[in-house]
């Protein structure tokens, strides 16, 4: 089974306690184009595992996963730009930085979130 269609979730007897502390980040979108545009990119990179639910997307990694607008833009066929992606990602966790008009990047440890903060 490919990672994009693995399942992230467990069920609350096979979870411990270790497993709830994580240095995970992702984001849930609603299914839309601009969604698929940003799974289909996310899902070619290393160490990334997208999901397609019936009506929402999600993406995780560990430690930290970047966005370029530009891959984006181009599998979009228009700009993506950093306020048209936040607004396309429904939710998310970790910490999330708007590095600059070209990247966004989730982490999911705060220490390395501050250098940009």
């Amino acid at each position: 089974m490919s990672d994009h269609n693995a399942n992230i979730f467990k069920s609350m007897k096979e979870i411990k306690f270790e497993d709830t502390i994580s240095h995970q980040c992702g984001v849930t979108m609603n299914d839309s184009v601009e969604a698929r545009a940003i799974a289909e990119v996310m899902e070619a990179k290393p160490n990334i595992v997208v999901t397609y639910l019936p009506a929402m997307i999600r993406i995780d990694g560990q430690g930290k996963i970047e966005f370029k607008m530009s891959e984006i833009s181009e599998a979009l066929g228009r700009p993506m730009t950093p306020h048209i992606f936040e607004i396309s990602t429904s939710t998310h966790y970790g910490r999330m930085v708007m590095i600059d008009e070209e990247n966004v990047v989730l982490f999911g440890n705060m220490d390395d979130a501050m250098k940009y903060i």
